[in-house]
């Protein structure tokens, strides 16, 4: 186990802006910062990240906590995995109390064993790149597409011998078990079947390129095949890559990413390439925001990835007709994941790798903003080419026009593109636009059997649905509960008069009643144990020191108030003053514990009325009626200083 000590140090030390600024494209917006949700497709970005009070929130799933919680939910870490990520990345060593064994080890750190094989074969390639083998073969490869030694070391290019157990025996020279570098992808049996069977390389006599998470570590390996095998009957595929394993899904990981992502923000612009030396020729002539799908089909996954950093993507397509109309798909695929898309067809018989070698950074951006085209007028001349004047296919180019708008989630975005395809194409708008909401009739048909009435939703509101929802008076009460908890870790050590604070007047007023609500139970007792020490806490210090539950409803009491600040630009810009909480504070913390008193009544006059209509005692039904009488008028009390009428 990780020390106390140590994890504080690793959390006094933990820039939460920085850690979700790797993954989530972050604009400021006010004193925070805000983003789309990197756990859910949305089009309105509702994810928070509060630097002051140290956590974020994302209203569209509820998550919500601090860097740790982040790393946590995103990346599927334990917290031990998470602290030591954490560590690694801001160089606090990481030393745990006591040894745990070979059993401990692979039940709760079989990821960490996975990324400590996959770190050690990672030395290995890059090492055996300069053995004589290496070097004679993998290194002259390098050398031959004008790769720098810098270029090598940033990728971390490397070569696999061509013996059949050269990592094996390394690796099991060194320690490594053989059972994790199998579950890792670098070792495979001739029959998964036969457990007995023979282990070996995975990698043999391939120049080996590294697959990178975003944060850095390498996850998997592509390895291309440099000799041509001796036997013609035997064929040897160009390229194999790492298996999925636990650490690695291909469909959630792009190419380059890790290079590429500071650059994808600072340029806005992410270049979508197919394969691994496209990647590295780009960046080393200049062109450092691109990355590679490796050869397989986009995936909603990997454009999610992009969209944490950049909303415009520019895919870059060799010269063959038939190979784009294949990959068409990909910007139908971005346009749906509500991404912006441009796309640039090189010159026949090039590719991003060859081009990379004929111009220097300043020709080769200026070339493809020269040939960058909107992805409608991409589309229209792919189609058109092949159409000519045959209407039918004519026709047809339309209909792929206009599905791709189709996919567009954002319906200003689709209403310019629509006008642009009318104008390209010479056909009416209202045409185009009854052929896109016959394709969306289609897809609903295919996905829903039956319709349902769907929520509506507001931008930077909830659900409607939910604000038409009449709550019962229990609600109502941990709705004035949640408002004195929120009042008092906010504003507790303010002073509402002389040398009186507004804590002290709360736990008073809160001392005469018992919170129904237990984890408002909870954060009160923590605070008055807090306070006997001494110590006034506030919302930062229960979200880095407290239980997940308490973590979590501070977060949100904290994130729904950041939500909805008044911007500062009503009083600066505007000339329009709206007083602060600050400023009512007394009247405000009053109202709200005579409405918690009011509910609580309300509540006690129903169970009384209960009472009463289940009894047939004239003598307990007087009883009742007293007491109805004596709570009637407490509650009309506080209703008159609320200016509220009560029925």
């Amino acid at each position: 186990m990780i020390s106390k000590e140590v994890i504080e140090q690793v959390k006094a030390r933990v820039d939460i802006l920085e850690i979700i600024s790797d993954y989530v494209n972050l604009k400021k917006a006010g004193q925070n910062y805000r983003g789309l949700s990197p756990f859910n497709q949305e089009r309105s970005p509702s994810f928070y990240v509060v630097p002051n009070k140290n956590f974020f929130k994302d209203f569209s799933s509820g998550k919500g906590g601090d860097a740790i919680a982040f790393l946590m939910e995103l990346e599927g870490l334990s917290y031990m995995e998470a602290i030591k990520q954490l560590g690694k990345k801001y160089g606090i060593e990481i030393v745990e109390d006591e040894e745990q064994t070979d059993e401990e080890l692979q039940a709760q750190n079989e990821r960490d064993s996975l990324y400590i094989v996959m770190n050690y074969a990672t030395s290995y390639y890059k090492e055996t790149l300069y053995s004589e083998e290496g070097q004679a073969i993998g290194l002259s490869y390098f050398k031959e597409r004008k790769f720098t030694d810098h270029t090598i070391e940033s990728f971390e290019l490397g070569y696999s011998t061509d013996a059949w157990d050269g990592l094996l025996k390394s690796a099991e020279a060194k320690g490594y078990q053989l059972p994790i570098l199998e579950k890792a992808g670098l070792l495979i049996r001739k029959s998964k079947e036969n457990a007995d069977d023979r282990l070996y390389d995975r990698f043999r006599g391939r120049v080996i390129f590294p697959v990178h998470h975003v944060n850095g570590r390498v996850i998997a390996f592509g390895a291309r095949i440099l000799k041509k095998n001796a036997d013609p009957n035997f064929h040897q595929p160009k390229y194999i890559n790492s298996p999925e394993t636990l650490i690695y899904h291909k469909s959630d990981v792009l190419y380059g990413m890790y290079q590429a992502k500071s650059y994808v923000r600072q340029f806005d612009n992410c270049f979508l390439v197919e394969g691994y030396t496209d990647v590295i020729s780009m960046h080393q002539a200049g062109i450092k925001n691109v990355v590679a799908s490796s050869g397989t089909s986009l995936t909603p996954e990997q454009i999610r990835l992009i969209k944490r950093f950049t909303e415009n993507v520019t895919v870059l397509f060799d010269g063959d007709a038939a190979g784009i109309k294949a990959s068409l798909r990909g910007i139908d695929l971005i346009l749906e994941g509500g991404l912006n898309v441009k796309a640039v067809t090189l010159p026949e018989g090039e590719d991003p790798d060859s081009l990379s070698r004929k111009y220097d950074a300043d020709g080769l951006r200026e070339f493809l903003e020269n040939n960058q085209q909107d992805f409608i007028t991409f589309k229209t001349s792919i189609y058109t080419r092949d159409a000519k004047d045959d209407p039918i296919r004519r026709a047809e180019t339309i209909r792929e026009v206009v599905a791709s708008i189709a996919k567009i989630p954002d319906p200003i975005k689709r209403q310019v593109y629509t006008k642009e395809c009318s104008v390209l194409l010479g056909i009416d708008e209202a045409t185009l636009i009854a052929e896109q909401n016959r394709i969306h009739l289609k897809e609903r048909q295919q996905t829903q059997r039956y319709p349902q009435e769907e929520e509506i939703f507001l931008e930077d509101e909830e659900p409607l649905r939910e604000l038409e929802k009449q709550p019962d008076v229990n609600d109502k009460i941990a709705l004035q509960e949640r408002e004195s908890i929120r009042l008092l870790i906010s504003y507790g050590f303010n002073e509402i008069e002389e040398s009186y604070r507004l804590h002290d007047y709360l736990l008073e007023e809160l001392n005469e009643v018992e919170l129904e609500t237990p984890i408002y139970r909870k954060i009160l007792s923590i605070f008055k144990e807090k306070l006997s020490e001494g110590r006034v806490i506030d919302a930062e210090y229960l979200i880095t020191h407290c239980e997940p539950d308490v973590q979590q409803e501070i977060i949100n009491l904290e994130a729904m108030a950041e939500r909805y600040k008044i911007s500062e630009n009503w009083e600066s810009h505007y000339k329009i003053f709206v007083p602060h909480e600050t400023d009512l504070l007394h009247q405000v913390v009053y109202t709200n514990i005579l409405r918690l008193k009011f509910r609580m009544i309300e509540k006690l006059i129903k169970g009384n009325q209960a009472d009463m209509m289940g009894t047939k005692d004239e003598a307990e039904l007087e009883t009742h009626q007293k007491i109805h009488m004596a709570l009637k008028k407490s509650q009309m009390e506080i209703a008159s200083q609320l200016g509220t009428v009560v029925s």
